[in-house]
């Protein structure tokens, strides 16, 4: 961390309030949201595992994970060439790019850069929204972050299958609304449905977003979490999302 990384105007520099970590952000296009973070709490990644992130963004799940595990290495892929950068900047600026690598690519093209098999974790935060999903935000780097533009669901859990090892683990955050779809393609794809956890806004809201984690070539057991809920009835952070913050 002793060398002078840059920030440009468009940008800023927030504090992750996790071992010193920072992390660089795009104020002009899609930042990183609770649900990042709760899917890289969630994620249980073991030491010396591998782990590659798929749509990294930013990067905030392959530096969170950095800061919160001992795997051995960490991949994020990102398709948009100046978000790819960006987040190699706070690679750089956290000084953790030994274990951590960003790569400028389309996820569909995991398979000839890495080879089959050669992943412990996968993690992913994909685009939430099908191709008749909702309005196309005309600022393209929202879009492509929101909207299944670049890739499919079906896409991401198929190179997820084939990037990872035999009982290696897949981890996502999506919408509840599209949880049949999920578990239909994880089990089309041989991703075992392991763990899931509904996050509610609040007590006595809706769900509006699940994380479900998958084994490859996994036995048949689904283990249901239970609810995390965002706030309390007060409207503050709940006492189990003020820790995770703070792990």
């Amino acid at each position: 961390m002793n060398q002078r990384i840059r920030i440009n105007d468009w940008e800023r520099l927030d504090d992750l309030q996790c071992k010193g970590l920072k992390i660089i952000q795009d104020t002009r296009g899609f930042c990183f949201g609770v649900d990042a973070v709760l899917l890289a709490n969630f994620t249980e990644v073991k030491k010396g595992n591998s782990v590659i992130d798929l749509g990294t963004g930013t990067g905030i799940i392959p530096i969170l994970i950095a800061g919160k595990t001992e795997a051995s290495h960490i991949v994020g892929i990102e398709i948009q060439e100046h978000m790819a950068e960006m987040a190699s900047r706070s690679i750089l600026l956290n000084g953790i790019q030994e274990k951590v690598k960003i790569f400028h690519e389309d996820i569909k093209n995991c398979i000839k850069l890495f080879g089959p098999s050669s992943f412990d974790v996968v993690t992913t935060n994909p685009p939430y929204m099908n191709c008749g999903g909702g309005l196309i935000n005309p600022n393209d780097f929202k879009a492509i972050s929101r909207h299944e533009i670049k890739c499919t669901l079906e896409d991401v859990i198929q190179i997820s299958s084939k990037i990872l090892k035999p009982g290696g683990k897949f981890n996502m955050v999506h919408r509840p609304e599209r949880l049949v779809d999920i578990i239909y393609l994880m089990r089309l794809y041989k991703l075992e449905p392991k763990r899931i956890r509904f996050v509610h806004p609040s007590p006595y809201k809706k769900a509006n977003l699940v994380l479900i984690e998958g084994a490859k070539n996994g036995n048949p057991q689904l283990k249901m979490m239970p609810p995390l809920y965002v706030y309390n009835e007060h409207g503050e952070y709940s006492e189990e999302i003020h820790k995770i913050y703070k792990s």
